[in-house]
């Protein structure tokens, strides 16, 4: 049977740099993937340049990470920063650990306008350790990541609650010792707390502390300043945010509109007593003055004005008197 295209021992007849790989979309777990293959590649000379670049490829600059798990003495929840995750990984393998993955089931994506959510109820933690002896531990919990949606797909958000773990001796080495009581004892120890070193547990007190520090030390980095400078400049700077009132919304200048004295419109006499007197004519008169509420003799309308102008005897307001023959006549 001759061989097919489809065959993976098919052999292009252009040469074999003419076949192309099938092309896939990148999902997220291949992510975790690609990380669990990078770690593997680690070696034992591997500096912080290394975990540095290794932090980089994977999580964004603004990522946080977060371990949620219950010790003796209550429920533990810490949160580190982008710049106190390389040295996170890396003190897991400073506290025996040769070995490190993560495995993902029945995980659930969920995608939005610029990230891509995986909610795993059923992630693995695997460690094997070399000493103080040789054991693998699985830590089992819930792990919800937050993935930017572009081309990197690196790590927002990274949250782990770890709900219970299993440390996994070898029975080789249980029949290699089983005339031993004091290394049976041994082993029958526990050589990581919830799943994790002493190493990493001492280190994520640390960041309690070292993550506040944070403004410090890159305003050190920065700004080459000593440590007392640093602090006093911080200080003052949250001192002014907090003294400093907030700031008012700008508002948009309101124009002023003149007002005319002797703006004229047009009025008319309601009452049946003014229209019988005024012979059902209408007149105009000032914007400013006010209807007759009075009766007035007949062929004189008088209408009273009151203005901020003094009259000539001093007095605010006077009145204005309309003649049968439309002129106006002004009375004090």
């Amino acid at each position: 049977m001759s061989s097919t295209p489809h065959d993976p021992f098919y052999s292009s007849p252009f040469g074999p740099f003419y076949r192309r790989h099938t092309p896939y979309m990148v999902q997220p777990e291949y992510r975790i993937y690609e990380m669990n293959k990078r770690l593997q590649s680690r070696t034992e000379d591997s500096d912080n340049l290394w975990w540095d670049a290794f932090a980089t490829e994977f999580f964004e600059d603004d990522a946080t990470l977060t371990l949620s798990f219950c010790l003796e003495d209550g429920p533990k929840r810490y949160t580190i920063g982008r710049t106190l995750i390389p040295r996170y990984f890396s003190t897991v393998f400073e506290g025996g650990v040769t070995d490190l993955y993560y495995i993902l089931k029945h995980s659930k994506e969920s995608y939005h306008n610029s990230s891509i959510t995986v909610d795993c109820d059923q992630c693995a933690m695997v460690t094997q350790h070399g000493k103080p002896m040789f054991t693998k531990v699985c830590t089992e919990g819930r792990l919800i990541l937050e993935f930017t949606f572009d081309d990197l797909m690196r790590i927002k958000t990274w949250h782990f609650t770890i709900r219970q773990y299993r440390e996994l001796v070898p029975r080789s080495i249980l029949a290699m010792h089983a005339q031993d009581p004091q290394v049976l004892d041994q082993l029958s120890k526990n050589i990581t707390r919830m799943g994790l070193t002493n190493f990493t547990l001492n280190y994520l007190r640390l960041c309690v502390i070292l993550e506040p520090m944070q403004e410090l030390m890159s305003r050190h980095k920065t700004y080459n300043l000593s440590p007392r400078d640093c602090l006093k400049t911080c200080l003052f700077q949250k001192w002014q945010r907090m003294v400093a009132p907030p700031a008012e919304p700008t508002r948009q200048p309101t124009t002023k509109r003149r007002k005319r004295k002797n703006s004229t419109s047009s009025t008319s006499n309601s009452s049946a007593g003014n229209t019988a007197n005024s012979g059902g004519s209408k007149k105009k008169t000032p914007a400013a003055s006010l209807s007759l509420t009075t009766q007035v003799p007949q062929g004189l309308g008088a209408i009273p004005n009151c203005s901020l102008n003094p009259g000539r005897d001093g007095d605010l307001c006077h009145s204005t008197a309309v003649t049968p023959s439309g002129q106006f006549k002004e009375k004090h």
